[in-house]
C-alpha cells in the first residue's frame, strides 16, 4: 500500500511507451497534486503498443484508451518529438524536475554472434516487426519479400508473430492497420517455406498457447512438425508435469503434427533442438547451418541446449532473429553491461561503483528489470517505483524551476518542435478517418516530417 502524498512535485517520464504509463498513472493515484511530463522521442505515444504490437492483434491494442485517460489528465503533459540525450540531458531535468523516471524499454537485439551475421538479408525480428508496424525509423528497410525461403531463429511470441504476418495472404492483412509500405511489399511476397527455430525443445518454447494455436489456423500456411520432435526427455517430461503452460502448449503440439492437411500456398516449419552455426552467402543470405542440440539439466535446474556435433543446412534468403532484446546506455547514467540494464534497487538508480542511490533519478520497464513479461507486467513494476520515488527524500524545491513553462520555453530556444497530446490527437484523428474509409482501424502516417505537419507543430 502506497500512502497519498500531498506536497508539491513535479516529475518527468521518459519514454511514452506502457511502463511510462503506467509510472504516470501510479503516479498520480498517490500524489494529490503531482505535476507530470510525459517525455517521449517520437511524436506519436504508445511505444511497443503502437509499433510491437501484431496488427491482427487489435484487441491488445485497446489498451491505449486506457492510456489516452491518463495523457489527458490535467496534471500530466505529453511532450512528443523531444528526445534525451539530444534535446534535453540529466543537467535540465535536474533543473526542472524533482524526480525523473525512465521508461526506455530495451531497444535494442541481441545477435547470434556467428558469421554471416551482417549479410544481406539477415535482419532482426525487431526491425522487421517495426518496419511493417511503420515506425518511422524503419520505413526504408527492405526485407527480401522475393526469397522463397526464410528462416526465423526463436521461438518467442515475437517469432510466432512474425511467422504468421509472413504466412497470412495480403487481403487478411488489408483488414489491419499494418503500414501501407509493408502491405505493398507483402503483396509482391514469393515466400514459400517459413522455418521457426529453437535451440531447445517444444516444452521449453517461449510462446503462449494462444500465440501457438493461430499457427494451427492460418488459412494460407500448413503447419509442418514432425512428430518425432515432440518426444520428451526426462527433464521436459518432468516440466510438463509441474508446469500448466508446458502441458497445454505441448497437447496442442501433439494435435497439430497429427492433422489432416489440406492443400495451401505456404508451409510453416517447427523446427526444435537446432541451433544456428553459420549464415551462408557471399554478399545475401542463401542458407543458414545448424547443429542439432540435445537437453541437459543443469545444477539449477535449468534445461540447457547441448550441441552434438551433427550438423544440417536450410535454404533460406531471409533470417529473421528473434533472440532476445537488450537495454542500451543512457547519456549521463550508469549501466550495467552484462545484465543491460540501468542499476537500480527497486526503481532506484544506483551507482554502478558503490551501489549508492543517485538521488531523484529513478527506471521502470524493461529498463529496469529487462526484457520479461507482458504489457501488463509493468503495471507492479511501475507501483514499486513510485513507491520509491514516494519515499525518498527529493531535492529541495528551491533549487527547481517548478513553472510548467520552463521547459517547453527550452525547447522552444533549442528550436525543438514538441507534440502535445492535442497535437497528437489530430494526427490519431487523421489515421483514424483514412482507415474508416477503408474499413480498416487506421492507416498510419509513418514519415516523422508529416506527422508533425498533420498534428499543427511545423
Amino acid at each position: 500500500m502506497v500512502a497519498r502524498r500531498t506536497s508539491s512535485l513535479r516529475v518527468a517520464v521518459i519514454g511514452a511507451g506502457p511502463s511510462g504509463f503506467y509510472a504516470t498513472e501510479s503516479l498520480l493515484r498517490h500524489h494529490e497534486s503531482v505535476e507530470i511530463d510525459l517525455i517521449e522521442r517520437l511524436p506519436t505515444p504508445y511505444g511497443l503498443v503502437r509499433y510491437g504490437v501484431a496488427p491482427d492483434h487489435q484487441k491488445i491494442k485497446s489498451v491505449t484508451k486506457l492510456y489516452d485517460r491518463t495523457a489527458n489528465n490535467p496534471r500530466v503533459r505529453f511532450l512528443g518529438n523531444v528526445e534525451y540525450g539530444k534535446d534535453l540531458d540529466h543537467i535540465d531535468l535536474e533543473r526542472y524536475y524533482h524526480a525523473t523516471v525512465f521508461a526506455v524499454g530495451s531497444p535494442a537485439d541481441r545477435r547470434l554472434g556467428i558469421d554471416g551475421e551482417d549479410l544481406q538479408g539477415s535482419l532482426s525480428a525487431t526491425e522487421f516487426v517495426a518496419w511493417y508496424n511503420g515506425h518511422p525509423d524503419y520505413i526504408n528497410l527492405q526485407p527480401n519479400m522475393h526469397a522463397s525461403s526464410v528462416a526465423i531463429i526463436g521461438m518467442g511470441n515475437v517469432a510466432v508473430d512474425v511467422a504468421r504476418i509472413l504466412a497470412k495472404s495480403v487481403d487478411e492483412l488489408r483488414e489491419t492497420d499494418m503500414a501501407n509500405h509493408a502491405l505493398e511489399a507483402l503483396a509482391e511476397s514469393k515466400i514459400k517455406r517459413i522455418y521457426m527455430i529453437g535451440r531447445r525443445g517444444p516444452v521449453q518454447g517461449k510462446f503462449t498457447s494462444q500465440e501457438l494455436r493461430e499457427l494451427g489456423n492460418l488459412k494460407n500456411a500448413n503447419l509442418i512438425l514432425d512428430p518425432k520432435q515432440l518426444e520428451l526427455d526426462l527433464a521436459s517430461t518432468q516440466t510438463v508435469e509441474t508446469s500448466p503452460l508446458a502441458k497445454r502448449n505441448l497437447a496442442i503440439l501433439n494435435e497439430l503434427s497429427t492433422s489432416s492437411q489440406e492443400t495451401k500456398s505456404r508451409e510453416l516449419h517447427l523446427t526444435f533442438l537446432a541451433s544456428p552455426q553459420k549464415i551462408v552467402g557471399t554478399n545475401n543470405v542463401e542458407a543458414i547451418n545448424l547443429e542439432i542440440n540435445r537437453l541437459e539439466t543443469g545444477s539449477e535446474g535449468y534445461i540447457r541446449a547441448i550441441g552434438t556435433g551433427k550438423t544440417f543446412q536450410l535454404q533460406a534468403q531471409m533470417i529473421l532473429k528473434s533472440v532476445g532484446y537488450k537495454g542500451t546506455p543512457l547519456k549521463g547514467l550508469p549501466f550495467d553491461f552484462e545484465r543491460n540494464i540501468i542499476p537500480n534497487a527497486k526503481g532506484r538508480i544506483i551507482d554502478s561503483a558503490g551501489g549508492k542511490p543517485l538521488r531523484g533519478k529513478y527506471v521502470t520497464g524493461w529498463i529496469k528489470r529487462g526484457p520479461t513479461g507482458v504489457i501488463g507486467t509493468n503495471k507492479a513494476d511501475a507501483l514499486e517505483t513510485v513507491k520509491g520515488l514516494l519515499d525518498d527524500e527529493l531535492p529541495s524545491p528551491n533549487n527547481i524551476n517548478t513553472k510548467p513553462q520552463a521547459i517547453t520555453d527550452l525547447l522552444k530556444a533549442r528550436g525543438v518542435l514538441y507534440v502535445e497530446f492535442s497535437d497528437w490527437q489530430k494526427l490519431d484523428t487523421f489515421e483514424t478517418e483514412l482507415g474508416s474509409a477503408e474499413n480498416r482501424p487506421r492507416v498510419k502516417v509513418t514519415n516523422s516530417a508529416q506527422m508533425l505537419r498533420i498534428s499543427g507543430v511545423q
